[in-house]
C-alpha cells in the first residue's frame, strides 16, 4: 500500500491531518518543510498521494510540486495544495506547477477523504 505524504511546516496540521488519514485506514508519511519531502522521495519513498502546504519556509509548496514532477517516483502522482490561501492566482500559480488540486484550511475530515478517494482512488485504506 502507498502512502499518503503530508507535508506541512506545522506540527499541529500534520498531526490532524495524519490523525484524520491513519483513523480512516491510509497510510501516512510525514515531512516538515519541501526540503525534508524531497529527501524522502530521493531516498526511496513512492507516495501514492502528496498533500502540501503551499506556504512554508525554504521550498514553499508550488516549488515542491515542480521538484517532485521531475522525479521518476513522483511524476504522475497526485499532489493537493492544502492552505489558507483562496485567490485564483495562487490556485493558477499551483496548478501550472502540477497540482492535481486544492484545499482550504481547514478542511473538514469527510471533504479530505472525499477528496483523495477523487484524485487517487489507487491509494486504498487498509482493511478494517
Amino acid at each position: 500500500m502507498s502512502a499518503i505524504l503530508l507535508v506541512d511546516d506545522s506540527p499541529t496540521i500534520l498531526s490532524s491531518m495524519s490523525g484524520i488519514l491513519t483513523r480512516s485506514g491510509y497510510a501516512t508519511e510525514q515531512a516538515v518543510s519541501g526540503e525534508d519531502a524531497l529527501a524522502k522521495v530521493r531516498a526511496g519513498l513512492a507516495p501514492g498521494l502528496v498533500i502540501t502546504d503551499f506556504h512554508m519556509p525554504g521550498i514553499n509548496g508550488v516549488q515542491l510540486i515542480q521538484e517532485l514532477r521531475k522525479l521518476a517516483p513522483t511524476r504522475f502522482v497526485p499532489m493537493l495544495v492544502l492552505t489558507t490561501e483562496s485567490q485564483p492566482e495562487k490556485r493558477d500559480e499551483a496548478r501550472k506547477a502540477g497540482a492535481t488540486g486544492w484545499l482550504v484550511k481547514p478542511v473538514q475530515p469527510d471533504k479530505l477523504l472525499q477528496v483523495i478517494k477523487q484524485v487517487a482512488p489507487a491509494v486504498l485504506p487498509r482493511a478494517a
